[in-house]
């Protein structure tokens, strides 16, 4: 008999199209292919064991853009045995919620089947969005996997969060973005069906300065690869010239009332009591360079 409540293809999203963004195309599709993470998903973590024996329980995901939140959502939907719902905290309403957690409950009595819902963004829930959720989180009709760039304890109802796990995914490392840059370079899905040479330099420079952001290293990197014309030989050359162009500074990462306002104002508060006058300056020229109000400074000072 059918199921009435399926309505949404049970695996992670399909497979993007050859017009989709290089760090679209790119995403990783096991656990060896992500870059970066090892605090979490190294050999023996914890996270990776859960995952790798499909012993997931609820979890938040929270960290910068560009770091790996919904691909990593995407790998534990194809290495699980469970149903695989996404929802968009921007999108989704309380009827999109009841549909899915109804949908769970109705398959886990029937079938035994569990229910993986993913919700990208799930600090733009409200309260009571997030409140619809909390009985069949409890309850395990639903398993669910939330992705925020913003510190869960303080922008997720505190049921919820202690209800599950939290891991913070770090900025990508340097060093790991180059090597992301290069497989993108021989990959069929990535560039692999053009020539290119990049110099060294140059990826490190498009590594470096996407600081952190595989999203922004990436698309970056295509930028360059197809804006750029090929040489007499057919190959395009991607010079540190090249990544220079390709590349913008990335904005400060800094939120008017969120944790990196806070954060820095007290690590600038804590340089001037130390008598660290670099230290000083450098968070000073970073709200300076932000826009914070400038008042808001001078009283801490």
């Amino acid at each position: 008999m059918a199921d009435l409540f399926d309505h949404a293809p049970s695996a992670a999203s399909p497979a993007p199209s050859a017009a989709a963004p290089l760090a679209a195309r790119m995403r990783p599709e096991t656990l060896d292919d992500f870059v970066g993470q090892a605090q979490i998903l190294g050999p023996g973590k914890l996270l990776r064991r859960a995952i790798e024996a499909d012993r997931i329980s609820s979890i938040l995901l929270y960290g910068p853009p560009g770091v790996g939140k919904t691909s990593l959502a995407q790998i534990i939907a194809r290495s699980t045995q469970s149903r695989f719902e996404r929802l968009s905290g921007v999108e989704s309403s309380v009827a999109d919620i009841r549909r899915v957690v109804a949908g769970a409950a109705n398959r886990l009595q029937t079938s035994g089947q569990r229910t993986i819902l993913f919700v990208d963004e799930i600090h733009r829930f409200s309260k009571s969005q997030q409140d619809v959720l909390l009985p069949d989180v409890e309850s395990g009709n639903i398993r669910l996997i939330g992705a925020t760039t913003h510190n869960p304890f303080f922008y997720v109802n505190s049921p919820l969060v202690s209800r599950s796990q939290v891991f913070q995914l770090e900025p990508i490392r340097t060093e790991d973005l180059t090597a992301l840059l290069r497989r993108a370079l021989t990959d069929p899905r990535g560039l692999g069906d053009l020539k290119i040479e990049a110099d060294e330099a140059a990826l490190h420079h498009l590594a470096l300065t996407a600081d952190g952001d595989a999203r922004k290293a990436l698309n970056s990197l295509e930028i360059g690869a197809l804006t750029t014309p090929p040489d007499a030989d057919g190959v395009i050359r991607i010079t540190l010239a090249v990544a220079e162009e390709s590349i913008q500074q990335k904005a400060v990462v800094y939120d008017g009332d969120g944790d990196q306002h806070y954060d820095t104002i007290s690590a600038f508060i804590k340089s001037m009591r130390g008598s660290d006058p670099d230290a000083a300056l450098y968070w000073l020229a970073k709200m300076l360079h932000a826009g914070e109000d400038i008042r808001f400074i001078a009283r801490r000072i």
